[in-house]
């Protein structure tokens, strides 16, 4: 209807215009300050990333109603990597938040968002720009595999700081005799990210298919 694609076009709109605002900040400040920028990165953008994370998790909902017809496992399976990384291992560990791997997980998370969203907002309009449509369907498959290398690297360079504080990790009292160790969870979720990952890249090339196929680029275009 109307009101439901009016809906999506605004969602989609305040995204790109924070995923946009995050991107153009990092460049500002790569080109202003160096290097130095990269250690600063979280704590200049920080907010307005999480903002733009938490913001996301309505794209579930969209696909649940069935206003938005993308498929609901890989969608599900990207967003959640994205909240367990930023706001389980890099939010809550102030030591991880100044290192560079941050700063390439953003950059990363970013550039795909924006061409993402704006791809969104156009064929919302019902415009469909052949470019931007091959970028969107094309820059995800190598870029998506390097943000899961990034994030493997991240939670890696997190386990020394969650096995020295014990961020996390349970130990029930007597009679229970439990506890939860975190930092083995997080080893657990690395395995659990790659076997993501193999899924997730089988879906963006299956996307690709149906969205470039030679039927689909000639009907785009009449």
């Amino acid at each position: 209807s109307f009101t439901m694609n009016t809906y999506l076009f605004v969602y989609d709109l305040m995204q790109f215009c924070g995923h946009s605002w995050i991107f153009t900040n990092m460049i500002i400040r790569f080109m202003s300050f160096g290097e130095d920028s990269l250690a600063d990165t979280f704590h200049s953008i920080g907010l307005v990333m999480r903002l733009c994370q938490l913001l996301s998790i309505l794209e579930i909902l969209h696909i649940l109603i069935g206003i938005d017809k993308n498929r609901l496992f890989p969608r599900f399976v990207q967003i959640t990597e994205r909240i367990i990384v930023l706001f389980v291992v890099i939010n809550s560990q102030e030591e991880v938040q100044g290192k560079y791997v941050v700063c390439v997980l953003f950059f990363l998370w970013n550039l795909l968002d924006v061409v993402r969203y704006t791809y969104n907002m156009l064929a919302r309009m019902g415009i469909y720009y052949l470019p931007l449509t091959w970028l969107n369907f094309s820059l995800c498959i190598p870029l998506y595999p390097l943000s899961v290398l990034a994030k493997a690297f991240a939670i890696c360079v997190s386990l020394p700081y969650f096995e020295s504080f014990g961020t996390y990790s349970i130990k029930l009292p007597f009679p229970f005799a439990f506890s939860i160790y975190f930092p083995y969870v997080l080893k657990m979720y690395l395995l659990v990210l790659f076997i993501g990952m193999c899924f997730i890249i089988q879906n963006l090339f299956s996307e690709r298919r149906a969205h470039l196929g030679t039927g689909n680029i000639k009907k785009k275009r009449s």
